[in-house]
């Protein structure tokens, strides 16, 4: 294989039984919420059954056509070895290392807690606005856990939309540049409740056990009804032990959630790991007005739920906690410093789920994943239908739709050979349009986005300029 193809994975969403966007009391722990037994396949609909009508909602697959490919027999040392402290940018995977979707479907999943902005727009409040938002964001990287297959690098011009009316949202997005990676994408609410936006441009770096992907790239969500735009970038995403040992996954650093209109701003902070995995997969933060005063404290878990709780009650909480790790600390000292960096990074264990404090506010739950996820690459039921292609649909979408790459298609049905070679050929077609359009001093033309500067933060950013659900395809590209 060629090595001009980005390695690259997703920066990057589960509708609860319990998470119909009311609020509830909370007076003890919370349970898990994942469900991964593989013995209730029996729910599991049948290998290419059709989606058929139910009270005029559109019912979408629940399974892959075929299982996940073992990746055991691949080593991936031998790949990244000499790029330690690099960006890996240049650098070809084996298939086997993918999952079978495109990064521009990896970006679709944002939208599977779309009714959090939904709630989020029919709020009065700027404060309870805000918290909804805030839990948004939160839940558009809940899809990584335990996803690490990397997504099929889009070609450029490589195109992906959904149209959900049951969640009330349509989406569109572009490959609008190559070198560097740049993925811009624009969702609408169906009833003119919203508009999310922006371009993402992940950079990663391989640090010898671990791939860490630093985001890039402004997120935008309208609120059309109450004029207010809020901005924020996502969290940094690593995936451990990508040489040996078993691969896990953890977000870290700060997000910050602005509104533009009233000033108020969510600080949210991904806690790294941390020593005994005591942080691992945790979120606290607060919400702040104009004047910097804290409203509201948030909590929980990126890959499990989100709490809100006034200042004053969390604080006497943390105090009461904070006497409590005072007497155990004595006991976890003797432990420590025992870290080998010369062998794998222990998977840490996941510690009680959220302890939830007294006359907490639920503000968001992860819903339970498909009973045989771990056999499709961890994907969860919003992102197991993103790439199914329904009769007819090849009429409506443009040529350059993921659901029409064949090295994707090839995967998913679980031929590898098949999928490896077109994924080459399709690499190569696209070498040989760069140096066609080299040669005639041509550039690269975007089709549906265009460079421009963000309008509420001023930073380059790529945006939509409109008409694609005109359905007039005449002039997409041939990439495939």
């Amino acid at each position: 294989m060629n090595g001009e193809e980005e390695f690259f994975d997703a920066v990057t969403g589960f509708d609860s039984d319990n998470s119909s966007g009311e609020f509830s009391e909370a007076n003890q722990k919370v349970t898990g919420m994942i469900d991964l037994d593989t013995s209730k396949n029996n729910r599991i609909g049948k290998i290419g059954e059709r989606p058929s009508q139910e009270n005029g909602i559109q019912k979408h697959r629940t399974s892959l056509p075929a299982p996940m490919f073992s990746r055991s027999d691949f080593s991936v040392w031998t790949i990244l070895k000499k790029c330690v402290g690099l960006e890996l940018s240049k650098i070809t995977m084996p298939i086997a290392f993918n999952e079978p979707l495109s990064f521009l479907q990896r970006i679709t999943e944002y939208m599977e807690h779309v009714y959090l902005i939904h709630r989020a727009s029919c709020q009065p409040q700027p404060l309870e606005r805000m918290q909804s938002v805030a839990a948004f964001a939160v839940s558009a990287v809940a899809s990584q856990w335990e996803r690490t297959g990397k997504p099929f690098n889009p070609l450029l011009g490589e195109t992906y939309e959904l149209i959900r009316e049951d969640l009330g949202f349509r989406f569109i997005s572009e490959q609008v540049s190559h070198h560097p990676p740049i993925s811009a994408f624009h969702s609408e609410g169906l009833n003119h409740d919203f508009l999310f936006h922006g371009s993402i441009y992940p950079k990663l770096k391989f640090w010898g056990k671990s791939v860490e992907a630093e985001p890039r790239g402004t997120i935008t969500l309208e609120l059309l009804k109450h004029n207010e735009a809020y901005t924020w970038t996502n969290p940094t995403c690593c995936v451990h032990n990508v040489i040996i040992g078993k691969l896990w996954i953890e977000q870290y650093g700060t997000v910050e959630i602005l509104n533009h209109r009233t000033g108020h701003k969510c600080v949210l902070h991904f806690k790294p790991c941390g020593l005994f995995g005591k942080e691992l997969h945790k979120v606290e933060g607060h919400i702040q007005d104009k004047n910097k005063k804290k409203l509201f404290m948030i909590y929980g878990k990126w890959t499990e739920c989100l709490w809100g709780i006034d200042p004053v009650s969390y604080e006497s909480f943390k105090k009461q906690e904070r006497r409590g790790d005072h007497l155990r600390k004595a006991k976890l000292d003797e432990d420590s410093g025992k870290a080998d960096s010369d062998v794998a990074d222990d998977v840490p264990v996941a510690q009680e789920t959220v302890q939830v404090i007294p006359g907490s506010k639920l503000l968001w739950r992860i819903n339970t994943r498909p009973p045989n996820s771990a056999q499709m690459y961890n994907f969860t039921s919003f992102t197991v239908s993103l790439n199914e292609l329904e009769t007819g649909m090849e009429k409506t979408l443009p040529p350059t739709d993921c659901r029409l790459r064949p090295d994707i298609r090839g995967m998913e049905n679980g031929n590898m050979d098949l999928a490896s070679q077109e994924k080459e050929r399709l690499e190569e077609k696209q070498r040989e349009a760069r140096r066609e359009r080299a040669k005639e001093e041509a550039e690269w033309q975007t089709r549906w986005f265009y460079p421009g500067n963000n309008p509420y933060t001023g930073t380059p950013d790529w945006l939509y300029a409109g008409d694609y659900f005109e359905r007039n395809f005449s002039d997409c590209p041939d990439i495939y």
